[in-house]
């Protein structure tokens, strides 16, 4: 089960109502957008353009520009993984490549089954226990391949006890 909305073309439209009036509305509607579906879709640009009377280039732009705005839905489960200096100097070369090999995709890509998006990131901010790692918004600490597998299989485990029905 997906923590993000099924794309829908008059939920996006309301979405970006709620900030086209506002200062600077693009960049809050895009990541409000991101909230609600995931990923940016192809179809939001004219409705962005539209509202907030830019080009579809001009929108277009700016998603290609963040690295943080994704034009396609993501995996049930977003995995970050620092690609920093500091995480650098303590090993991340061997996690990522670690991560990529046990995932089966490269970055931006997600896992044949939709489970895990994988994405690099440019500083988490933790550098002081390097590697670091954050999924679905929970950060992680000098992550090894060992500790890595122990996230997912943490991470998958809470995915289960939460899909089960309640008594």
């Amino acid at each position: 089960m997906s923590r993000f909305a099924v794309w829908s073309a008059e939920r996006a439209q309301a979405v970006i109502a709620e900030y086209r009036d506002g200062p600077g509305a693009l960049l809050p509607a895009l990541h409000a957008l991101m909230a609600e579906f995931g990923y940016i879709d192809a179809a939001a640009i004219p409705l962005l353009a539209e509202a907030m009377t830019l080009s579809k280039a001009d929108v277009q732009g700016v998603i290609s520009f963040y690295h943080d705005f994704r034009t396609s839905p993501p995996g049930r489960h977003v995995i970050k993984l620092c690609r920093a200096e500091a995480c650098q100097s303590m090993g991340s070369a061997g996690l990522e490549a670690h991560a990529k090999a046990r995932l089966a995709v490269d970055w931006g890509q997600t896992t044949e089954n939709g489970e895990f998006t994988l994405e690099p990131v440019f500083c988490l901010g933790n550098c002081a226990l390097s590697p670091a790692v954050m999924v679905d918004g929970d950060l992680y600490g000098r992550v090894d391949p060992q500790r890595f597998e122990g996230i997912l299989t943490e991470v998958r485990d809470a995915a289960s006890v939460a899909s089960e029905p309640t008594p």
